[in-house]
């Protein structure tokens, strides 16, 4: 279905994993898009049962069923699954080509070449749009990007951009519990998690690779460390990273610069005022505070984890794909207080 023949009827999408975290906020985004018609939320193991029964909070926005039956009377399908799960699901039910796939795993992220990972069937484009939207608007599959990934290559693109990036880059970033997913694990129980904070996967996260590969599609001649140092916060939601380099820009050519690379882009904004996490938590936004500290320039990126850097940037890149308001069905309030 064209671009031109979706702006007159509706987008007819279809999910696959609607009972996890990710899953839940494609559901609350995709019943509420004045664009979409949401026909079915796949998962085997709630089949029959009501989502509102998962998601307590929906009770009353809708009264849709999870069913165990794949559908193809759709224009695009998300796959809200677990890293490894995607590749296995393609595998063992061939989507027709005409279906447009946004996968939020990481099965399909890292490529070796500019075109995307391919499948034996199908390509995926890397779907940042701050970097790759005109690919975006093209793509037949989109290889939605991880969280930690989206919130840190925001805040180095512009960089990148103009071949600035010339020495280490240290980082630090905490996230909420909702980042380890919805299966418990000893260190997402309640009793460990609050009042607590923890390191873990310094200097190996996975998200490395899709940051390194970003920043040399902008800046080839990139090879210095991302010295990545993240930490488990004892809140539900919410991304906060801290990024410095040298540099010698002034703060206002750094000012500048973001402004400019990111002037067309909807959803990141730049400041040089204090930000926090209340400011963006429950919205599609990444807000990005650039300051000069002598020689070094500090870099705060902020997003939501389940939204810009999950199920939001999902629905952005179906808007782009569908040649839709860019903004559509994401233009949320935030928490705030």
């Amino acid at each position: 279905m064209g671009a031109e023949n979706i702006s007159k009827t509706k987008v007819r999408a279809g999910i696959v994993g609607g009972a996890g975290y990710t899953g839940g906020e494609m559901l609350r985004i995709l019943i509420n898009h004045p664009n979409v018609e949401l026909v079915f939320v796949h998962s085997i193991s709630n089949a029959g049962n009501h989502v509102y029964d998962v998601h307590t909070d929906l009770f009353g926005d809708t009264d849709l069923k999870f069913a165990a039956e794949l559908a193809y009377n759709i224009n695009v399908l998300f796959l809200c699954v677990g890293h490894g799960d995607a590749k296995k699901f393609l595998e063992a039910n061939p989507i027709p080509a005409d279906i447009k796939i946004i996968d939020l795993s990481q099965d399909f992220r890292l490529s070796n070449d500019a075109s995307g990972h391919k499948t034996r069937t199908k390509t995926f484009v890397y779907g940042l749009p701050e970097l790759n939207k005109e690919a975006i608007k093209q793509a037949q599959n989109i290889a939605n990007p991880g969280c930690f990934a989206t919130c840190l290559q925001l805040g180095l693109l512009p960089l990148t951009s103009k071949g600035l990036l010339k020495g280490e880059v240290h980082i630090t970033a905490t996230t909420g519990s909702t980042g380890a997913g919805q299966s418990l694990s000893p260190t997402s129980h309640f009793t460990w998690r609050n009042d607590n904070l923890s390191v873990y996967k310094a200097f190996e996260h996975q998200h490395l690779n899709e940051i390194g590969q970003s920043l040399k599609q902008l800046q080839p001649g990139f090879n210095q460390p991302i010295n990545f140092i993240p930490y488990r916060g004892d809140f539900t939601r919410g991304i906060i990273a801290s990024m410095y380099i040298d540099c010698e820009l002034s703060e206002a050519e750094a000012l500048k610069l973001y402004h400019q690379y990111y002037d067309t882009h909807a959803f990141t904004h730049v400041t040089s005022h204090n930000i926090d996490l209340k400011q963006i938590v429950n919205t599609n936004k990444c807000f990005l505070q650039v300051k000069k500290h002598g020689g070094k320039l500090l870099i705060i990126s902020i997003i939501d984890n389940l939204l810009k850097g999950a199920s939001g940037q999902a629905v952005q890149n179906m808007n782009l794909m569908f040649g839709l308001d860019e903004k559509a069905g994401l233009r949320l309030k935030a928490t705030a207080f």
